[in-house]
């Protein structure tokens, strides 16, 4: 009997899911813990795990489909089992149906408002799920809407086209494949089947009219800091911190990493560092360690330090626990252990939640200086830009090589006023310049 693999219920907030992309496709065998497929949900990609050895014998959603949590996705079971998509006829009656009087079910790779008007060779319902057209030996070729109209936008074949979409539909992806494939093929090949090809005009120039989805990653950041900057209001402080002692504490104590063992690779970071003194100094200044609760403010007993991860869709801020309480080498492992899983995709949504004070870090791309926009419900953000060599005064006045650092902190002014700001930035400024003072 085989399994039906559902959309599973990533996080509190969660009500439908993306499926970005399958791993596996139908007649694969499968173990238990085997990646299916990529997930996106409201807070991250996600990877779908699989349960049960056997063989993926259906896929009930296309890649870039939106489905609600529950709903069937993918089925395993035995070679050969056949199986029908729960809530839909029996396999017995779907093949006894014309394919002209009831069309496959499966949703179309792009938007219903922008699908085009069926024509009377095309197989549509209500949705125009998908259109079925004749090649010139007769035979009934079944393709999506959108990729129907990139195909014949670009002159393509499509009898020359296997469909890698359910029951073997043609969907877009197979289109974009086959452009790549003609774009990367041998020059001499290209000019064999072009004798007169446009003169080329050698640019890096990689501008282009297109239009792509909203993914839910890209879809959340957009509504939450929307809603900070529109409910929230910042202020802003900024500080320049002399930064060799920073760099110079770092390479002690990597050093002594080192030397304790030779053959590990973890490394601090300045930015771990910079983590670590955040802790430190909100334990002095807990006004920083708020949220807004409309009647009441809520200071937090702990600090959840949260820090910005790039990824390929945008940026995740997965959380160091209890932050005040670990040593700088715990802080730096537990970083490093988040930041792996939020670029493998293995973040888990309460790895993302829950924190009450933000860092970003930008430096690494050369930025001197931003502001940062506020991550609800906490009450401030710091902003971390890179180290830069200047000319510096000395104490005595004179002239000398130096590296700064500029530190900015975005302030909700409902939790935080201007002079508690400036009591924390100078705190961690002193404490930074001076990354000793940590040690007791």
């Amino acid at each position: 009997m085989g399994t039906i693999i559902e959309m599973p219920k990533l996080s509190d907030t969660m009500s439908v899911g993306t499926l970005i992309k399958w791993h596996k496709k139908i007649g694969d065998s499968v173990l238990n813990g085997d990646i299916l497929a990529e997930v996106e949900t409201d807070k991250a990609t996600m990877e779908l795990e699989n349960f049960d050895d056997g063989t993926l014998i259906e896929i009930f959603v296309s890649e870039g489909e939106e489905v609600p949590v529950g709903s069937p996705l993918a089925a395993v079971g035995e070679p050969g089992e056949k199986i029908t998509k729960p809530g839909t006829t029996t396999e017995s009656n779907q093949e006894q149906v014309s394919v002209k009087e009831k069309p496959t079910e499966i949703p179309d790779d792009e938007p219903s408002e922008n699908k085009p008007t069926p024509h009377k060779d095309e197989v549509s319902n209500n949705e125009s799920t998908q259109v079925a057209i004749e090649n010139e030996s007769g035979e009934r070729i079944f393709i999506s809407p959108l990729a129907k109209k990139i195909a014949k936008d670009q002159n393509i074949d499509l009898s020359t086209i296997k469909g890698t979409g359910p029951r073997g539909r043609i969907v877009k992806k197979d289109i974009i494949s086959i452009e790549t494939t003609i774009t990367d093929k041998p020059e001499k090949e290209q000019k064999e089947e072009n004798p007169n090809p446009p003169i080329q005009v050698h640019s890096s120039n990689n501008l282009k009219d297109m239009s792509v989805p909203v993914s839910k990653i890209r879809n959340i950041i957009a509504s939450r800091l929307l809603e900070s900057k529109t409910n929230i209001p910042h202020f802003y402080l900024q500080k320049e911190i002399n930064s060799i002692p920073l760099k110079e504490a770092r390479a002690a104590l990597n050093a002594k990493l080192s030397d304790r063992n030779p053959k590990g690779t973890a490394k601090v970071t300045i930015n771990d560092i910079i983590l670590k003194a955040c802790a430190e100094t909100i334990k002095t200044v807990p006004e920083i360690n708020t949220s807004w609760e409309s009647t009441e403010i809520k200071y937090h007993g702990s600090v959840h330090l949260a820090f910005g991860v790039a990824v390929d869709d945008g940026l995740v801020t997965p959380v160091v626990r209890n932050a005040e309480q670990l040593n700088l080498e715990d802080i730096s492992q537990t970083a490093k252990s988040l930041i792996l899983k939020a670029r493998s995709k293995k973040l888990m949504p309460d790895e993302m939640t829950g924190s009450t004070f933000t860092v970003t870090n930008l430096g690494m791309f050369g930025i001197d200086f931003f502001s940062g926009i506020i991550n609800p419900p906490n009450a401030a953000i710091l902003s971390v830009g890179a180290s830069i060599k200047k000319p510096v005064i000395n104490s005595f006045g004179q002239i000398q090589a130096g590296e700064t650092m500029m530190l900015g902190l975005s302030c909700d002014h409902r939790l935080i006023d201007g002079a508690i700001g400036a009591h924390f930035l100078k705190k961690l400024a002193d404490t930074l310049e001076s990354p000793a003072s940590m040690l007791i």
